[in-house]
């Protein structure tokens, strides 16, 4: 009598200890969305989210524009541009430079808990966050797209407005993962437009060839090899005086900036033609 008792009490303690453990768990995992009473929304098909960092922050999901903070944007955009597990301590420490350890990593919790409160943006595995995989991200695609004109291989030939790298990255965004980001793209889509004009010229689309290339010049004005590409399309067109127009202007504009003139690659393509 004595061990049935025994036995029923502990298989009463068993199922109070386990009810335990099934409280903890939902508690460590409702601690990761800071769950301040409000329910988080019932999570969405991955495939469904979409992510545009080009030309302004904006998520949404299923088409519906998901509203966020800024500091709820820093965190999304931050783990799409890095595009892999990353240490909570680190993202933490990358967002909140000016804060302690123990500051940044509140901000933290709250920007993650504000993050999928609102859409399932964010996936945790223990101290690691990543972006939810599937979200849909505009510069990844841009990217793709870009090295597809680079690659000599590729007979990829898209309309100059479709080219999808064409707004910078966050433009009104000053911090530093930001800005070298953005330049980095930046680069990448000058390179990108001047393969395309070159397959554009090619073809004698000379039309959009000179849009590419002004494209192209107002992102990096100074630059030689597009306004190089642009000569060439003057005067494949027969239009010289274009072409010795473009060419003067663009010296003007190096002497005035830097102090230098066009090298002598550049001079030769119009050296048959009066030069003032």
């Amino acid at each position: 009598m004595m061990d049935a008792a025994r036995t029923s009490l502990l298989r009463s303690s068993d199922v109070h200890a386990a009810g335990n453990v099934s409280i903890d768990r939902a508690r460590v995992s409702d601690a990761d969305m800071l769950a301040h009473g409000r329910p988080a929304r019932a999570p969405a098909p991955a495939e469904h989210i979409t992510l545009a960092l080009l030309g302004t922050f904006d998520a949404s999901v299923e088409g519906d524009r998901v509203a966020l903070p800024m500091h709820a944007q820093r965190l999304v955009a931050f783990l799409a541009l890095h595009n892999r597990w990353m240490l909570r301590s680190f993202v933490a420490g990358s967002l909140w430079l000016d804060s302690t350890d123990e500051r940044a990593a509140g901000s933290l919790r709250s920007s993650l808990w504000r993050v999928n409160r609102e859409a399932p943006l964010v996936e945790t595995r223990g101290e690691q966050l990543r972006l939810q995989p599937g979200v849909v991200v505009d510069v990844d695609a841009a990217v793709e797209q870009a090295h597809g004109l680079l690659d000599a291989t590729n007979a990829e030939c898209p309309k100059p407005n479709d080219v999808l790298l064409r707004e910078d990255l966050l433009p009104d965004w000053y911090d530093d993962w930001v800005a070298l980001e953005r330049e980095r793209l930046r680069l990448l889509r000058v390179h990108a437009l001047e393969q395309l004009c070159e397959r554009l010229i090619a073809g004698a689309r000379y039309g959009e060839a000179t849009e590419a290339c002004l494209v192209a010049m107002r992102t990096e004005p100074l630059r030689e090899s597009t306004q190089r590409l642009l000569i060439r399309i003057h005067l494949a067109q027969g239009n010289t005086n274009e072409a010795l127009s473009r060419y003067q202007s663009f010296r003007a504009m190096l002497r005035k900036e830097l102090g230098i003139d066009p090298t002598p690659q550049l001079t030769q393509l119009v050296a048959h033609l009066t030069i003032g």
